[in-house]
């Protein structure tokens, strides 16, 4: 299974980004697709995911601002940002769950930077 990641760049704050992530490969059944960031010296947080149902969630440093979306045949999940602050300087990484969660998958990232 591979996760491709792109969309991820430099942009002043205020502005916006798309990042896309597209699964290829071999998975029986995808159960919830999303994304997480890692900003240097810190942990990696989930940002967004959305499941098969189309069920989301968010953190809540980005609701109202980011939204996650898929496509009907589920294998690529986009992720929308406006609004963009300093703080969501990251990397971003996209992550796959399949096969009733016992899957997991991990994008290579991709950096997205917000200049003040």
């Amino acid at each position: 299974v591979q996760l491709v990641e792109s969309g991820g760049g430099l942009v002043q704050a205020g502005g916006s980004l798309r990042l896309s992530c597209a699964a290829s490969g071999s998975i029986f059944s995808i159960n919830r697709m999303g994304w997480y960031r890692q900003a240097p010296g810190k942990q990696r947080e989930l940002v967004a995911a959305i499941t098969s149902a189309g069920t989301t969630n968010y953190a809540d440093s980005v609701k109202g601002r980011f939204t996650i979306s898929r496509t009907a045949a589920n294998n690529t999940v986009y992720l929308q940002m406006n609004s963009l602050k300093p703080e969501d300087t990251a990397v971003y990484y996209c992550n796959l769950l399949a096969n009733s969660y016992s899957e997991e998958y991990w994008g290579q990232g991709t950096q997205v930077t917000v200049s003040s």
